[in-house]
């Protein structure tokens, strides 16, 4: 089975615990409080996990979603694709091989989260002209 990461600032704190008591067998990362934390530390943290163990994935929460995917994606190996939409996220694993999902607290609700890493995760790469452009990146 895969492995999946999770992690947050204070402001994916809370979409990130609905997180996982829904679905299980994720490995949180952190926080462990709504105290202030830097979302680069955590982003940073889980895309060093992502890379090093092939196959899995991760979830990056904040209050955008779009610090988590500018801080990911400085990691070699992760294309984190900020998520907002059933369209939108289908895509990035179709299309570009995403590998850490980033939301954002403030702009979707926990259903629509739930709903969107499910696609996530159950979405698989194309491949064909896709990979050619997946490894310019």
């Amino acid at each position: 089975m895969k492995k999946i990461f999770i992690a947050s600032d204070h402001a994916g704190y809370k979409l990130k615990n609905s997180i996982i008591s829904k679905l299980k067998k994720i490995i949180d990362l952190g926080p462990k409080s709504t105290e202030s934390v830097d979302y680069p530390d955590f982003a940073k943290k889980l895309s060093k996990k992502v890379a090093s163990n092939k196959g899995s994935f991760g979830i990056l929460i904040c209050g955008s979603g779009m610090g988590m995917a500018i801080a990911a994606n400085k990691t070699k190996n992760i294309r984190a694709a900020l998520c907002y939409s059933a369209k939108n996220t289908k895509l990035s694993r179709l299309h570009n091989n995403a590998n850490i999902i980033t939301l954002g607290e403030r702009l979707i609700n926990k259903n629509k989260a739930i709903s969107l890493i499910k696609i996530f995760l159950s979405t698989k790469f194309e491949g064909g002209r896709h990979l050619r452009r997946v490894k310019k990146i």
